[in-house]
């Protein structure tokens, strides 16, 4: 084991000692956050608006500051970009990551000098974590491969705005600048396609032992370097040992990724957002990834069956229980308050807490009021394909509401990398499986209301056709698994 091998071994166990000390405290730790964010937020104008020298605890805070959207936080942004300092935060924020949103636009969602190494530490400590573990330190020597968004900034105001994966590419720790590719250069690129091709290029011939990114475009990524070289990753990258993903499920490209590495491999997955970085796995044995609760983001948690009730039950971290579907909302050390990201979790541990994404609260199909979410398409899925052997690239479900004769039913748009032997008895079996993780959708097929799901099949790159369409090729960008219209559905089809 060489120096630099020995010393990532030391500062990972380390690193792993001390963040020991808040994960076996997470609930005392949790509620110092909440305290500190509200002193150090009270003489903003969001503090004076919502009576933060006045509150003490979390009732006091539940009482004060409602849940809301960006749609109602817009107004404050709005005064940041005029210029006005302490609207959500003491100051003005380092940055702007620019999102789409699907009401709102394009959101502008603030990230502050406090908030800002979060998103870098959370990253640093994950792989940390499993160098501790696992004690596989070959990672440290080799190039990694960091496929994102274009690190060049735009003004919004006078605050540099640009895409999370973007300004997270400014903030590389010194020691990771030698091993990091691409070059900046290729990573300005904006046409998806050309960078993923100058990519290739540029690392060819490198010692890749690190790649990461969100799973369909590494995809992509690799399947360019087997058409350019007709061998698999494990013999262009012999040293290839560690993926890291996050922004969609993993699993339904696990099989694709085994067959074009040519082996299995070790992953760490992420949960980071524009508005934190909220969770990583911290290790290869247990399930799920650990809830970062001492990275300036104090946590809230709604039942997602109660999320649009008028007077939905709201509680922190200490209430939470295992097993229950929870809506998402985060407090910020950058002015974030009370915020409905839009992503549901569910805890699958809570000695340490350790959470699994289990969809989106707004992507979800119940246009009959089956109300059938992301995890539970995507649990029928799998289920399926461990009996009947089929590898799926991507998929979307959505609701045939006017079908041209019979009943109403499910469409699911697959893009196969391999089909299933029986096409009809895949989709039998789809349909049963999810009849059994969703009880509403049950009692509609066996109520004749629905009929069993329909499969389309969608060509070969059918998905990333669609995506380039959209002007969403790559990035940070996915399709969503469910819709409840045919926005997407009706456009898919053609590809």
């Amino acid at each position: 084991m060489g120096l630099k091998s020995l010393l990532s071994l030391h500062f990972a166990r380390q690193i792993v000692k001390n963040n020991n000390k808040w994960k076996k405290n997470a609930v005392k730790v949790q509620n110092t956050v909440l305290l500190s964010l509200i002193n150090q937020a009270k003489n903003t104008k969001f503090g004076k608006d919502h009576n933060f020298s006045e509150i003490t605890n979390y009732s006091d805070w539940k009482k004060n500051v409602p849940v809301r959207d960006y749609e109602e936080l817009k107004v404050y942004v709005k005064e940041i970009i005029e210029g006005k300092k302490d609207v959500l935060w003491p100051g003005r924020p380092i940055y702007f990551c620019k999102t789409s949103g699907t009401t709102s636009g394009t959101k502008y969602i603030p990230i502050s000098k406090e908030s800002m190494p979060h998103h870098i530490t959370a990253a640093r400590d994950a792989i940390l974590s499993y160098i501790a573990e696992t004690k596989k330190t070959s990672i440290v020597n080799g190039k990694m491969i960091f496929l994102q968004g274009s690190p060049e900034l735009s003004k919004t105001g006078d605050i540099l705005t640009g895409r999370l994966s973007g300004i997270v590419a400014h903030h590389t720790p010194s020691y990771l600048v030698k091993n990091r590719l691409p070059s900046y250069e290729t990573n300005c690129i904006e046409d998806w396609e050309s960078k993923v091709d100058a990519i290739l290029t540029e690392t060819l011939d490198e010692n890749m032992s690190l790649i990461s990114g969100i799973p369909p475009w590494v995809q992509m990524y690799f399947e360019k370097l087997q058409d350019r070289t007709g061998k698999l990753i494990k013999d262009i990258f012999p040293n290839f040992d560690l993926f890291i993903y996050g922004g969609v499920n993993y699993e339904p490209y696990r099989q694709t990724f085994e067959k074009l590495i040519g082996k299995k491999i070790d992953g760490i997955e992420f949960y980071p957002a524009s508005e934190g970085f909220i969770a990583y796995q911290d290790t290869q044995t247990e399930k799920g990834m650990l809830l970062c609760v001492n990275h300036g983001i104090f946590y809230e948690f709604i039942p997602s069956e109660e999320f649009f009730n008028n007077d939905p039950v709201r509680i922190s971290l200490s209430d939470v229980e295992i097993g229950v579907n929870y809506v998402i909302i985060l407090n910020t050390d950058a002015g974030l308050w009370g915020y409905n990201i839009g992503d549901t979790i569910k805890f699958v541990s809570i000695n340490p807490y350790r959470i699994v994404v289990s969809g989106r609260i707004k992507h979800f199909t119940s246009a009959f009021g089956e109300h059938v979410i992301a995890e539970e398409v995507e649990k029928s899925l799998q289920e399926t394909i461990t009996k009947i052997p089929a590898q799926v690239n991507e998929f979307h479900v959505a609701p045939q509401v006017k079908p041209e004769s019979g009943l109403p039913y499910h469409q699911w748009l697959i893009e196969f990398e391999k089909e299933p032997e029986n096409m009809a008895d895949f989709s039998e079996l789809i349909d049963s499986t999810l009849q059994k993780h969703n009880t509403y959708y049950k009692d509609l097929i066996s109520g004749g209301i629905l009929k069993p799901l329909l499969i389309t099949k969608i060509n070969k790159n059918g998905f990333r056709d669609y995506m380039k369409s959209i002007g969403k090729l790559g990035g940070q960008n996915k399709v969503p698994r469910l819709a409840n219209d045919r926005k997407i559905a009706d456009k898919l089809n053609v590809f």
